[in-house]
């Protein structure tokens, strides 16, 4: 009795202890302070928790992703041994979030990838992924507004998970994919519907990639963090209000198949982005349609990797 005792007690300690202890999830930031110079690589202490500045811990660290990727497993121990640290936490509210990866290769994205937005637009589901790309210059920070361009009138939502690259590969096979993979993040593919399915040939290109398109982060949430990436509640909302909500576990080409699939044609680099294509309930295909319009604010969130808001201007 005493002992079971004993464990009740330390179990409520640590419940009521828990909101306040650091995450253990690896969650890599980039960032700007004030007080520094130029952008900095970070840890969040859970999602919404400040910043741990990983180039203070470790002065001979990159300072952007894309570097801190590319030199692998020797730049991501570093930074385990600086999240078993007790270290000095940058309050949020001092820091500005970039996007978690910037200027990488390239952006790959995956069209009409899950069941239940081909549904919504009764077309059958793919056989094969549907490939397009945005340019990284559209890439902005999770809370950067989303430029509204004059020359569109019908720009729409699309909340996303992202894969990131954390190591090179070609013709990489399917079961090997995961070791090729640094993490995950949020993303959100803005789409200009009249240049992606009326002009410019329908090609989806220029639909896709007018300058601050693509909203990324707040963290890239490394892989063995998440517990199932294709098991993840997956929501957008505009104004507060649900626009789309559905799982990853309804994509139809899973990372491992993506990666497989892109790779035959590419080679993929550390930091390269993939976006792995969206749920129901875009603008578009709402009676009447819907697009977004100035003042708007659009809230993407995934569970375990956090939420990204852009407003619109």
């Amino acid at each position: 009795m005493l002992v079971c005792c004993k464990r009740l007690l330390t179990t409520l300690l640590q419940a009521r202890k828990w909101p306040f202890q650091p995450s253990r999830k690896m969650r890599l930031v980039q960032f700007q302070a004030p007080h520094l110079m130029g952008p900095h690589l970070g840890l969040e202490s859970g999602n919404d928790g400040g910043i741990i500045n990983l180039n203070a811990f470790d002065p001979t660290l990159p300072k952007t992703m894309l570097e801190f990727l590319e030199q692998g497993e020797a730049t991501l121990s570093v930074a385990r041994r600086a999240l078993a640290a007790q270290l000095p936490v940058l309050p949020r509210s001092e820091v500005t979030f970039l996007a978690p990866v910037t200027r990488p290769d390239k952006v790959v994205c995956v069209g009409m990838n899950y069941v239940d937005h081909c549904k919504e637009q009764n077309v059958p589901v793919p056989k094969e992924p549907i490939i397009f790309s945005k340019f990284a210059s559209s890439i902005v920070g999770p809370y950067d507004e989303v430029i509204l361009p004059p020359e569109s009138q019908e720009v729409d939502w699309e909340v996303e998970l992202a894969v990131v690259i954390g190591k090179k590969g070609k013709r990489i096979k399917a079961t090997d994919a995961m070791a090729h993979v640094a993490g995950f993040t949020v993303a959100h593919d803005v789409s200009a519907r009249d240049w992606q399915m009326r002009r410019n040939g329908k090609q989806w290109l220029l639909g896709k990639t007018f300058d601050t398109f693509c909203p990324l982060g707040p963290a890239l949430v490394t892989k063995d963090s998440i517990a199932d990436p294709h098991n993840l509640k997956i929501c957008c909302r505009v104004n507060g209000e649900v626009v789309q909500s559905s799982n990853t576990n309804q994509m139809v080409f899973k990372t491992e198949e993506l990666i497989a699939w892109v790779s035959q044609f590419v080679t993929l680099y550390p930091g390269d982005v993939i976006l792995t294509g969206t749920p129901p309930g875009v603008g578009v295909f709402r009676k009447p349609p819907v697009f977004l319009k100035k003042g708007d604010e659009v809230q993407c969130e995934i569970e375990e990797l956090g939420i990204i808001i852009n407003k619109v201007v």
